[in-house]
């Protein structure tokens, strides 16, 4: 033994040496410690700040000064021995026990609470184009989180609670908390608080909480007042006289009352959306109370069949569609039973029914939730991950789509939009959105050859750009963002099978070939020049307006499975085909887009490329577009914007090809005046008139893109062309507002400048197709753009 210094040895136990100095260790605490001395006596290392409860340190051998400390708060970084310390914000690895969602608009918020971390809210998704960041996010309570609830009347009070019950009502204006934790009357043994004690707002009356300990309390003036509406939920066990690891501990035994956990009160409490009177109420102690008169009289159930003796009942959710029916996931894992216990009933819980079926034997259920629409659709939260059923419970299938596996320990639906909101225990909130597709998805639809899900109404608005440019702006890598969904309409699609190539059916073929012991001869040459020759398949996306005239198509790669795809709401791109690909890091190179549809019906067809043939795959599909419209100045007369857009892109498309014709020209008469040099049956003449040609292009170049002379010798010089119909169309892609007078008048001054710079433009062309004819017919060498006239001797 060394010295006195001891921490909590279920919590805090690493010790490490400093790489260096044999003298020196470091023990992880609440407050980490060093010592000096070979551990006969320790100090705190320092969290100036910093978040406590430390676990683990790297000590740089190079340079002890500089260390990692890994905490409850995450990744802490110094470079002065603790007196400073850098936070690493950009690592997603929150810690959520609970979720819940309010219903603001348009965009709506989630709430939950963490480990050690408080309890926060934040925005599902912002109309900013560089992400949900960690500003966004509010802190409502303190402590270790849980449950959270909005008011859904009034967004701004919030009820957030800590550990152990520490409920407040949080004003999200002036950033107020009032505690408003009920407490035992005078006389009345203590309250026993879980560490997560139930807590909901009522479907029927905004102003009316639900808050369990080991009795249930109701509140009808959002917190002000309490009064108790059950009588004791609890067994009433005497913890003490539990056995732990095979005996039962005197009241010596080492943290015997400091990190073991209260036991015997409620755990989750669900109320009846159809009845206000129906409440479920769970507890740690495998209990269900049930009342169908508002608390007045309670009904207890117990020893569920197939679940096992005083199973902690983790969570109850009653139905939104049916109010004899609701759903209990139990959680044995404190015994050592990781099984998935999942149950149902409807009969207002007389009788209860396993649904768990086919979930994984190994993979605690920590949560469910049933669709608003469909009660045969349910999800349920694991261990390891999350699982959807179709058919009420009876056979389950795991959600991936870019979820890792990790516990989901609490999920709600957000009724109005569709989405599931999951709260993971390491990753934070996960939001998979619009999973409507899944309510209407039956198991005959996955035998059709392709389908479009019936697609939801999409709202249309232009995204904002916070830190000056797209994506993490210039803050760096340091900065966390988790990017917004694309604004668009988004088409939910299934195909049967991949469409493959004739290579990929050959090399499949070779394959169940070996796998049977048969030799894959080589195939024939032919063949591989079909394999050669062909084109890759894909899907194709039609998307039209309600007159029929198609807008947009959409391409992409022929994936077997339930897909997405995005349309922006934009049409055409009218830039110049360029097949270089651009630098997605250079946050100032522009993106080639449309401009935006006018809002209102429209349809979208899926078919197949293959072969070079096109075969329809799903026919037409409505859907419809509205305007968010939230600017200060909103638009009037949205079609007149459209009207003016599509003169604007009109412009562009015939400017950029002209741009680019004129260079194809330059570079055409740079190889006819050396041709016509090397060829000596040429008269000398076509090289002057080669030069006046280049001097016309030249010119009118001046019009087109501006006086690069004068530019380099002057800041005043002439607005060209390409300058103004670039100016018009930046502003058409980046906003919804209808475009100034200004962009319409310099669309006027665009539009009469070249009009007589596209016909030089062409009459040169012309004059260069006979000076093309004329060197070939002297049997001038080949130069670009021309085929060379010959008859065999």
């Amino acid at each position: 033994k060394r010295g006195p210094f001891y921490n909590s040895g279920n919590y805090y136990q690493e010790i490490f040496c400093d790489p260096k100095d044999i003298n020196k260790v470091y023990a992880m605490d609440t407050y980490a410690k060093v010592s000096i001395d070979g551990g006969k006596t320790f100090t705190n290392i320092g969290e100036k700040n910093k978040h406590v409860d430390n676990h683990v340190i790297w000590v740089d051998p190079s340079n002890t000064q500089h260390m990692i400390e890994g905490c409850d708060g995450g990744l802490y970084e110094t470079y002065d021995a603790a007196q400073n310390w850098n936070f690493k914000a950009n690592l997603p690895i929150t810690q959520f026990y609970k979720v819940s969602l309010d219903n603001s608009f348009p965009f709506y918020n989630v709430y939950g609470g963490t480990q050690d971390n408080f309890s926060l809210g934040g925005p599902s998704r912002t109309r900013s184009e560089n992400g949900i960041v960690n500003s966004d996010w509010f802190i409502t309570q303190g402590g270790d989180g849980f449950e959270s609830q909005a008011d859904y009347v009034d967004p701004n009070i919030v009820y957030a609670e800590s550990q152990y019950g520490g409920i407040v009502r949080y004003d999200k204006i002036t950033g107020e908390k009032v505690n408003i934790q009920p407490a035992e009357a005078a006389g009345e043994p203590p309250l026993r608080w879980n560490w997560d004690a139930p807590m909901l707002i009522s479907k029927h009356d905004h102003k009316r909480l639900y808050f369990g300990a080991n009795k249930v309390y109701r509140t009808d003036d959002q917190g002000n007042t309490w009064k108790t509406i059950s009588p004791e939920m609890s067994r009433g066990i005497d913890r003490n006289r539990l056995p732990v690891m095979g005996k039962v501990w005197s009241v010596d035994a080492v943290a015997k009352n400091q990190s073991t956990d209260v036991y015997g009160q409620t755990t989750s409490i669900a109320e009846s959306p159809l009845d206000e009177n129906i409440l479920y109420v769970g507890t740690d102690d495998g209990l269900i109370h049930i009342t169908n008169d508002g608390g007045k009289n309670w009904s207890k159930v117990d020893n569920i069949s197939g679940v096992p003796e005083r199973t902690y009942v983790n969570k109850i959710i009653a139905s939104s569609i049916n109010k004899n029916v609701a759903y209990v996931a139990f959680n044995h894992h404190r015994y050592g039973d990781f099984k998935p216990y999942l149950f149902k009933t409807t009969d207002g819980g007389k009788t209860w029914v396993p649904i768990q079926n086919n979930l994984p034997a190994r993979g605690t259920v920590y949560c469910v939730a049933e669709d608003n629409v469909n009660p045969d659709l349910l999800f349920a939260g694991t261990e390891f991950g999350v699982y959807f059923s179709i058919d009420g419970g009876g056979s389950w299938t795991q959600l991936k789509g870019g979820l890792p596996t990790l516990a989901v320990k609490d999920m709600e639906i957000q009724k109005r939009e569709s989405d599931l909101v999951l709260a993971t225990f390491g990753r934070g909130f996960y939001v998979l959105d619009d999973f409507s597709p899944l309510r209407n998805l039956k198991k005959e639809d996955l035998q059709k050859n392709a389908f479009i899900s019936p697609i939801k109404k999409a709202w249309m608005y232009m995204e904002s750009t916070p830190l000056g440019v797209r994506e993490k702006g210039f803050q760096g890598e340091g900065y966390w963002n988790a990017p917004n969904p694309k604004p668009g309409a988004v088409f939910t699609y299934f195909i049967k099978n991949d469409i493959k190539t004739l290579k990929e059916k050959r090399q499949f073929a070779e394959s169940e070939k070996i796998k049977k012991g048969e030799a894959p001869y080589y195939p024939t040459m032919d063949s591989l020049r079909m394999e050669d020759a062909q084109p890759a398949p894909y899907l194709l996306f039609t998307i039209s307006d309600d007159q029929g005239n198609v807008v947009r198509r959409l391409r992409t790669v022929a994936k077997k499975g339930i897909n997405r795809i995005t349309w922006d709401f934009r049409g055409d791109a009218k830039n110049a085909i360029n097949f270089s690909s651009s630098d997605e890091a250079d946050v100032f190179n522009a993106r080639t887009r449309g401009i935006f549809v006018v809002p209102g019906n429209y349809n979208v067809t899926m078919s197949k490329f293959e072969d070079g043939n096109f075969t329809e795959l799903v026919p037409l599909r409505p859907f419809t577009i509205e305007s968010l419209n939230m600017a200060a100045l909103p638009v009037t007369n949205i079609k007149a914007i459209a009207e003016f857009g599509k003169k604007a892109s009109e412009l562009k498309r015939a400017f950029d090809g002209t741009i680019n014709y004129r260079t194809e020209l330059v570079t055409k008469l740079k190889f006819l005046k050396e041709a016509a040099l090397q060829t000596s049956s040429a008269d000398a003449a076509v090289i002057k008139n080669i030069f006046e040609l280049e001097k016309r292009l030249a010119t009118v170049d001046v019009v087109l893109n501006g006086d690069e002379a004068l530019s380099r010798r002057e800041f005043e010089v002439p607005t060209s062309v390409g300058a103004r119909i670039n100016e018009i169309m930046q502003n058409l892609m980046s906003t919804t507002s209808s475009p100034t007078n200004s962009y319409v008048g310099s669309y006027s001054v665009a539009a009469q400048q070249f009009s007589p710079a596209l016909a030089e433009v062409k009459a040169i062309g012309e004059e260069i197709k006979k000076i093309e004819l004329m060197l070939d017919q002297k049997g001038a060498p080949y130069t670009p753009g021309r085929i060379p006239e010959w008859k065999m001797q």
